[in-house]
């Protein structure tokens, strides 16, 4: 298996919902897969400062791919990133304010900092929890840089408001990435994916990603070797042959093979 690059998702995946730290031998195995010529790439809608934090102990064996593709980070530096057009982040922006029923809050995405638009319903405390730079704004219109992602954090959960915002903003990937939160983005992971194989020259054939969410698919749709979670959604596990509870698992299996 000539695998040069491993792309996980975080939140779901890596890291189960509720923990705030990695845990185990994940470390261990990022660097010795480092040793063997294999890039690890966390791959998250989470920013590079909460990203870096967490990986803080192997940065330097990672690259990270940030707001769902919208920010590309190596080596501390920025070397990739795709905004949207103004006028949709804040026509996106505007919709999900208005239409979640007083119980969405808004965070736009900028290269390294959270603007939020927050009701006191419990964004602001996910978002100090994750450890994001931010900046709680009335506006978009206050944001002085590129926006990259928009997003609604909705307390009581998406259920609800699946139906009522991704078939609207298909133009912008929205989709659900977790049991609180849906995004748009013009950007996504597999775009995001694809960039770092360009700027590397890494055949996408030579990339293993795992996933757990719909927010992935674009991701685990375009590599050599896609892995999805075992708790995922019932059609996510019928669309993906290769299940694992753990990346860890298939990470040992693949540092095993060189022994």
């Amino acid at each position: 298996m000539g695998i040069r690059l491993i792309c996980s998702d975080l939140d779901g995946t890596l890291l189960q919902y509720g923990k705030k730290e990695l845990e185990g031998e994940i470390f261990d195995q990022i660097r010795a897969l480092h040793d063997k010529g294999i890039l690890f790439c966390p791959a998250s809608g989470r920013q590079y400062t909460s990203l870096r934090k967490m990986f803080a102990p192997v940065a330097d064996c990672c690259i990270f791919l940030c707001e769902n593709g919208g920010v590309i980070y190596k080596d501390e530096q920025c070397i990739a990133k795709n905004p949207m057009p103004r006028a949709l982040a804040e026509e996106i922006a505007e919709d999900l304010w208005n239409r979640s029923d007083g119980q969405g809050e808004i965070m736009l995405s900028g290269q390294n900092t959270a603007y939020l638009m927050e009701r006191g319903l419990g964004m602001l405390d996910r978002i100090k929890f994750i450890g994001n730079n931010y900046q709680v704004i009335q506006d978009p219109s206050e944001i002085p840089e590129d926006i990259v992602k928009v997003s609604v954090y909705l307390h009581e959960g998406v259920a609800a408001y699946a139906d009522r915002f991704v078939p609207r903003w298909e133009q912008a990937n929205c989709a659900v990435a977790g049991p609180y939160w849906i995004d748009t983005t013009l950007a996504n992971k597999g775009i995001g994916v694809t960039s770092i194989c360009r700027i590397l020259c890494i055949d996408l054939t030579d990339v293993m990603a795992f996933g757990d969410n719909y927010n992935d698919v674009s991701m685990l749709d375009i590599v050599g070797h896609p892995y999805i979670m075992d708790g995922a959604a019932a059609p996510l596990r019928e669309k993906y042959p290769d299940h694992t509870p753990r990346p860890e698992d298939i990470l040992r299996e693949i540092l095993n093979g060189y022994s």
